[in-house]
């Protein structure tokens, strides 16, 4: 099984009201567009670096 294979499930636990117009893209980015919604995305370096920069919005399982 390769990492690309791999998912990870994130999920919105905090609004995005009154953060950073660029967080607020990156939630939007990860496929989030409501509070406690959940989106399964592969586990790459490139979502593991945009959840990095959303770590307070967002909780991470897998």
């Amino acid at each position: 099984m390769h990492m690309a294979d791999k998912k990870i499930r994130v999920t919105l636990v905090k609004s995005t009201n009154g953060c950073k117009k660029e967080h607020r893209a990156t939630v939007r980015g990860l496929g989030l567009r409501r509070l406690r919604q959940t989106v399964e995305l592969k586990d790459t370096p490139q979502v593991r670096g945009m959840i990095n920069s959303v770590t307070y919005l967002v909780r991470v399982e897998g």
